[in-house]
Parts: C-alpha cells; sequence; structure tokens
C-alpha cells in the first residue's frame, strides 16, 4: 500500500523511534560485553595431569613471572584446587591459553620431529589429530623443566609460545625416542634389488602439509608442522605380528597389514605391504592414514614387482 502524501509525517514518533532502536543496540552490545568479561574473569579450571616437576623451584620462578597478557587474552585465575606449575589467560571459554610446567616429554618427540626456536628455547608442536580442530599443544624440547602449552591457534589468534621467556629455564637436551621403525630388522639382502626404484617412485608430498626430506639409513621421511612424520622403510623383515588369517587391506593393488601394536605414539600404526620383491613399512600417524598410504600403494605398484609376477 502506498502512502498517502498528504498525510503528515509525525517527525517526533520517527526521532523517537530511532532513539529507542539506538539504545536498544547499546543495550545488547553493553550486555555482551558484560557477559563476555564476567567469562573471561572466570576461574579456569585445570584438572591435576602427571607433572612431576610441576613443584621445583623452577617451575615456581617461571610462574610468579608470566606476562599478564599474551595475544590480548588476560592472566586468568584457577579454579580450586590448582594443579602446581599451572598458568591460564583467557578472554572467553573459547579463547584460552594454558600452561604446564614440569609435565614429561611427550612420546610424539623423536628423531625426525621438527622444532623451532621461540622466546629463546626450542619447541615442538603437536596438533590435535581431530578433523577441523585448531587445537595444539607446544612442548619445549632444551628445557628443564618441560613446559606444555594448549590453545585453539585460530580463536586466540596465533602463536602463544614466543611471549613466554621460557628460556629463563635451565638449558637441558632431552634425548628424542628412536625414529620411527628404527627397530624393525632388515630383510634378506636380495630383497633390497628394487628399493632404490621406490625411492624415486614416492612423491615429494605424501599427504596435506607433509614434505619430504632427507631420508637417513634407509628411511624416507615426510614431515609437517604440528604433526608427527610419516617414514617409510625398504626392505624389512616380515612382520613379527602378522598371522594367516589376520585382517589385510587390498589397496590400489597392494596387499597392507596394519600392525597397531609396534608404535608407541598414541594413535599411530605401521603398515606393512606384503606379496612384494622387498616388505615395505610405513609409520602412519593418526588422521594421515589414509591419503598416505593411497599415495605409497601407487609408488610401489609401479616399482615394486609382485612375488608371484616375478616367480613367473
Amino acid at each position: 500500500m502506498s502512502k498517502d502524501p498528504s498525510i503528515p509525517v509525525n517527525k517526533t514518533f520517527v526521532v523517537v523511534s530511532l532513539v529507542l532502536a539506538a539504545a536498544l543496540i547499546v543495550g545488547v552490545l553493553a550486555g555482551a560485553k558484560v557477559y563476555f568479561n564476567r567469562v573471561a574473569l572466570q576461574p579456569v579450571s585445570m584438572p591435576e595431569l602427571p607433572s612431576p616437576a610441576a613443584g621445583s623451584p623452577e617451575c615456581t620462578s617461571l610462574i610468579d613471572a608470566l606476562p599478564d597478557e599474551i595475544l590480548g587474552h588476560r592472566r586468568a585465575r584457577l579454579a580450586e584446587p590448582a594443579p602446581a606449575g599451572a598458568a591460564a589467560w583467557q578472554s572467553s571459554s573459547h579463547e584460552r591459553i594454558t600452561l604446564r610446567c614440569g609435565v614429561d616429554m611427550p612420546l610424539q618427540y623423536n628423531e625426525y620431529t621438527p622444532t623451532f626456536e621461540a622466546g629463546g628455547a626450542q619447541w615442538m608442536r603437536i596438533d590435535d589429530p581431530v578433523t577441523g580442530s585448531d587445537l595444539s599443544t607446544w612442548y619445549t624440547t632444551d628445557r628443564s623443566p618441560v613446559l606444555a602449552v594448549t590453545a585453539d591457534r585460530q580463536a586466540v589468534g596465533g602463536d602463544p609460545v614466543a611471549q613466554l621467556n621460557a628460556g629463563a629455564l635451565p638449558r637441558s637436551e632431552h634425548d628424542p625416542a628412536p625414529a620411527p621403525l628404527s627397530q624393525l630388522a632388515a630383510g634378506p639382502a636380495a630383497d633390497g634389488t628394487y628399493c632404490g626404484d621406490l625411492q624415486e617412485a614416492l612423491p615429494d608430498s605424501i599427504a596435506e602439509g607433509y614434505n619430504r626430506v632427507s631420508s637417513e639409513e634407509g628411511a624416507i621421511v615426510w614431515q609437517a608442522e604440528g604433526k608427527e612424520p610419516i617414514v617409510v622403510r625398504c626392505n624389512v623383515a616380515h612382520p613379527e605380528n602378522y598371522q594367516p588369517g589376520l585382517q589385510l587391506y587390498q589397496i590400489n593393488g597392494v596387499t597392507w597389514f596394519e600392525d597397531t601394536q609396534l608404535s608407541p605414539s598414541p594413535g599411530a600404526s605401521t603398515w606393512f605391504a606384503l606379496g612384494r620383491d622387498a616388505v615395505v613399512a610405513a609409520h602412519l600417524p593418526q588422521g594421515e592414514g589414509n591419503a598416505a598410504v593411497t599415495a605409497l600403494s601407487e609408488a610401489i605398484e609401479a616399482s615394486l614387482p609382485a612375488r608371484q609376477a616375478q616367480s613367473e
């Protein structure tokens, strides 16, 4: 319906309506600010976790010297009973950074784990393997006691460890765990014939974010920031845990046996390509198996003859 131009507009009504609308917007924004401020000021609950050196003088000194703000998030109080050697910063329940001092080195720290320097210390990063999660935990690798910092990178706006003075802790080089697959015995010498062809056939990138790095002692390694390395060895002994009748996977013409008992890392497994001129072993972290094993199968199919075909 069109408005009759002969009917005068009530300007007072229009002005009052605009004022009320603006007041409503201001009220909503103010209420939201009060709500989020309350959340930010609420104590952070941190459960007790294995932290054998949390009560050490080094951890106490570090906790006392931590900054009041990291990446724009304010230092938060810890809910009682507060664990020793812990601290937190938050702006909301999602925008939160937690720190623990005196923890054990994670099982994922091995000879192939990439590290970086920040805040005067060396760090490694472990991402949550859950798809779509940006939650990460950073560990110092050259300090004692060990620091662990956890945050959602997307929510907090970056890498929080650069603003921590972890270099104030005593330097201590921690021995990494043995390289994945290094415990496997070598296969028969004759089986090494085609391993050079396999190395050439393997791609530079085997899964999203994973890039090939220099190999040592016959192992081919791919690294990705925040993730366990993917490692492949050609010409290893037949898997000890395999028995006839166990489940096998056929992928692009390659028969695989998955051994979940060999890897000490949580969620990682060891895959063996069987029925070829050489047995190939692959260390695959949780969440990376599908893409990596498909790429490996293509390279194996192209470079390693099947035993049956070779004997004909």
